[in-house]
């Protein structure tokens, strides 16, 4: 076979990095390159560098609503993309460039769903009107694209649910990947000591985003005894609101309890697994989840895990098995309630939780190798180009 040239068209890319997609736009653009059959460029936001192909915004767009700033590049990016034979795009952000490449030059489009704007209402807090722009982007994207992929069976229910005149044949499930030789058991005092955490300690990471939930945590904390410490590694909200409610609910912890530690920046790789590693339990009170990558880390951690039982999470997390999962409610308080009692039933068995952790890691090793996940996509690419 002729190696295939495929362009990856994603906003996020190194070190603009922030969230579970640009996450698994790097590992999986490392596991392509790793087939022979592939010949792999990437296109990206944020500007010229070295070991992809960078665009800026156009200057005339520098005041412009960010939804239109994405749209501006995603033409640059499109005009860019005369001598591929498929264009893979990842997020709204950049699935219009591929949905233009795909139509000026009759190639096929796939595109990564990782989540769904029609699911994501609360964005409109962070795009403004912009939110009718990306969904229109989205929407156009993926009703025309030749293949979808979804990083779970959750997922795809959710884009024939949300887009029904998607062609189902056309949507293909593909879950995500974690490097279990990068995120492995990694016991580091010295990161503990950076930070001043001591004792034992649940760990919350993401973004400041009300997708994933970090304010009914912080309400549900209220109520776990203080002999266990909270450590969140969480910046970079999405808009000044949800931003300012999770510090003044952080705050009020914070004045009862010494054992509440925010960390508000992204954390190296080495501080990451530490943490993760030193964690009785990580939590995930994620209200919308299409996958959760960051639960497969702290899996590849060997640490247990508590999370909410929406979108894909249970394709990851077994219940009972790698950890347990509570049942997401809109009646606020009582999904808070309902995970404030998981987390003080949990830390009050370390010897489970250990359990819990040694089988999340086989479990990582066993079913989300990104060596998978590239043999998959491979074999989409192949299907489309016949």
């Amino acid at each position: 076979m002729p190696d295939i040239r495929v362009a990856m068209v994603t906003r996020e890319w190194p070190p603009q990095v922030y969230g579970g997609a640009g996450v698994h736009v790097v590992q999986l653009a490392q596991a392509l390159r790793r087939k022979s059959t592939i010949d792999l460029s990437v296109h990206c936001f944020g500007g010229k560098r070295d070991d992809a192909f960078g665009y800026s915004s156009p200057p005339e767009f520098e005041n412009a609503n960010p939804a239109v700033q994405a749209i501006a590049t995603d033409l640059l990016i499109a005009d860019a993309l005369k001598n591929v034979d498929i264009v893979h795009s990842h997020t709204w952000y950049a699935n219009m460039a591929g949905h233009l490449a795909a139509t000026m030059y009759n190639i096929p489009h796939v595109m990564s769903a990782h989540s769904l704007e029609p699911l994501r209402p609360w964005k409109a807090d962070q795009l403004g009107a912009g939110y009718q722009i990306s969904s229109w982007a989205e929407k156009s994207a993926i009703e025309s694209a030749a293949g979808i992929i979804a990083v779970s069976d959750g997922m795809r229910a959710d884009v024939l649910a949300s887009y029904p005149n998607v062609d189902p044949a056309k949507v293909v499930t593909i879950r995500n990947g974690v490097d279990t030789d990068k995120f492995i058991p990694h016991f580091d005092p010295v990161t503990l000591e950076k930070y001043g955490i001591a004792g034992r300690y649940a760990l919350f990471v993401g973004r400041i985003t009300r997708q994933k939930g970090l304010a009914h945590l912080l309400r549900a904390w209220k109520e776990v005894p203080d002999e266990y410490g909270l450590v969140l590694a969480a910046g970079s909200p999405d808009e000044p609101g949800i931003g300012q409610e999770v510090a003044d609910l952080i705050a009020e912890l914070q004045t009862t309890r010494k054992n509440v530690w925010w960390i508000q920046k992204m954390l190296v790789h080495e501080e990451l697994t530490s943490l993760l590693t030193s964690a009785d339990l990580f939590l995930c009170p994620s209200i919308y989840e299409p996958l959760g990558i960051v639960n497969l880390e702290a899996m590849g951690c060997a640490t247990a895990v508590l999370a909410s039982a929406v979108g894909g999470i249970p394709e990851v997390v077994e219940n009972h098995v790698t950890g347990e999962l509570v049942e997401y409610s809109p009646d606020h308080r009582r999904f808070e309630n309902a995970f404030r009692d998981g987390i003080v039933r949990l830390m009050s068995q370390p010897d489970l939780l250990t359990k819990y952790g040694a089988a999340g890691r086989v479990r990582a090793q066993r079913e989300f190798g990104w060596d998978a996940v590239a043999t998959a996509t491979v074999n989409l690419y192949a299907s489309l180009l016949k």
